[in-house]
């Protein structure tokens, strides 16, 4: 059996990171947390720019 990268029903906004934590078998809450901190520090990766673009791309 394959494992799919969808978006998760554990949901904040559009489930991207709880989908990438369910992929991973990580907590949600340290997805988002990580996510959170490498988009404020981190200036050349557009956070925004990425969520929306894994927001269309991610089946649900």
């Amino acid at each position: 059996m394959t494992k799919r990268l969808t978006r998760s029903s554990d949901r904040m906004l559009a489930g991207v990171c709880g989908g990438i934590a369910n992929y991973f078998d990580l907590d949600p809450t340290l997805v988002r947390i990580g996510y959170v901190i490498l988009s404020i520090f981190s200036a050349g990766f557009p956070g925004l720019l990425v969520y929306g673009i894994l927001w269309l791309i991610m089946p649900d």
